[in-house]
């Protein structure tokens, strides 16, 4: 059976509540990924989780290895994921402590980042008019709506480089981009997850309005917001795991007929590469 896999911060799991069953070091083609992969018991039901910025949170944004992390995840066997991510607010409904499943990603990261798994003389092409899993999004959103945390379902993801925050003219620009929400991680993140045949969303924690709005919050109301979302994660992924292992997802892979090279001009390392990535 194919095993959800969850990348997000370590926060967003008990430790008291959760068995760590077992830690996974692995190297990919494309190096390591962003620390051990930990396989996770909630209450009989496993997960895989990856921690995006290594643990004690030492990668940023532009320095994350975003190919071996998906590689991993689909190396170990993953082909759901569920990614746990704090953004700030572009539009005031969105609010401080709000979770947001968006649906539509926009790149505004600087090509720092490797994107594809395509490449080497290996050239294939994956749509992402709809890079999140509409299944998956909507089983999330029926277990939070099953808690007290305020969310909303749709909306777009404008991804920055990071690590700085947006100018006030970028983020007003963003606004009238009729983008929702801010961060700096989910892309390419999810068109990478879409390449390896896995179905995808996000779980995005409003921490802040972002700088488009007069008033400023201090670093010490932010935090509080942050261990807030923590909390607000923990009750979600608690029964998000068992809820996605006793009915996993299910969909059509559309990365088993991207590759357009000809076969025989593929070189051994990236069959080996496609072989793992069509699981």
């Amino acid at each position: 059976m194919s095993k959800l896999a969850i990348i997000g911060g370590s926060g967003i799991y008990d430790l008291d509540l959760v068995e760590v069953k077992q830690k996974h070091t692995v190297q990919t083609p494309f190096g390591h990924p962003s620390g051990e992969v930990l396989e996770l018991n909630f209450d009989g039901h496993s997960c895989l989780f990856l921690p995006r910025h290594g643990s004690g949170h030492k990668i940023n944004p532009s320095e994350i290895n975003y190919r071996a992390n998906i590689y991993a995840l689909k190396m170990l066997g993953a082909n759901t994921v569920v990614s746990v991510s704090a953004v700030g607010s572009l539009q005031e409904q969105y609010a401080p402590t709000h979770f947001v499943l968006p649906d539509q990603f926009l790149d505004w990261t600087k090509g720092k980042r490797e994107r594809t798994f395509f490449d080497n003389g290996m050239v294939g092409h994956v749509s992402n008019a709809y890079p999140v899993n509409k299944d998956l999004q909507s089983r999330i959103a029926d277990v939070i709506g099953k808690t007290d945390v305020s969310f909303h379902k749709g909306g777009t993801y404008v991804c920055i480089e990071g690590p700085q925050f947006s100018t006030r003219t970028e983020s007003e620009l963003f606004r009238k981009f009729e983008a929702d929400i801010i961060g700096m991680t989910n892309v390419p993140e999810a068109f990478l997850a879409k390449e390896a045949g896995m179905a995808y969303a996000t779980i995005a924690m409003v921490t802040d309005y972002d700088c488009w709005k007069e008033e400023h919050c201090t670093v010490e109301e932010i935090m509080k917001v942050v261990k807030a979302n923590y909390s607000s994660a923990q009750k979600v992924i608690t029964k998000l795991v068992p809820e996605l292992n006793q009915n996993p997802i299910k969909f059509e892979r559309e990365n088993q007929y991207a590759v357009i090279t000809n076969p025989d001009l593929i070189s051994e390392d990236q069959k080996k590469i496609l072989e793992v990535l069509q699981r």
